[in-house]
């Protein structure tokens, strides 16, 4: 397995970006080839102060190893998702990926 844990920080200047980037991922990412688990959504607060919450969204993609990965970070819909939501409504992001 090869987890892709991807961290969004929106454009707060840009109202409903979060939204917009989580229908973006379920649009352009989930359907690519080599996923096994597909998970986008929102941050949840947390009372423990160990919790990350200055972030807007968070994506969690598992998949079978990391070639599948790779193939993923080239393929024609992840190119069109950076260049057409994430640069527009993103400030920051930070990635964790892991096997």
């Amino acid at each position: 397995m090869f987890s892709h844990v991807v961290i969004f920080w929106t454009d707060p200047g840009q109202p409903g970006a979060a939204e917009e980037l989580i229908e973006a991922a379920e649009r352009y990412l989930r359907p690519i080839p080599g996923i096994v688990h597909f998970h986008v959504g929102r941050m949840v607060p947390s009372d423990r102060p160990v919790v990350e919450q200055s972030y807007q969204v968070g994506l969690n993609v598992v998949f079978r190893d990391k070639a599948a990965h790779d193939a993923y970070q080239v393929h024609p819909a992840h190119v069109e998702f950076v260049e057409k939501v994430f640069k527009r409504v993103c400030k920051r992001v930070l990635v964790y990926d892991f096997a």
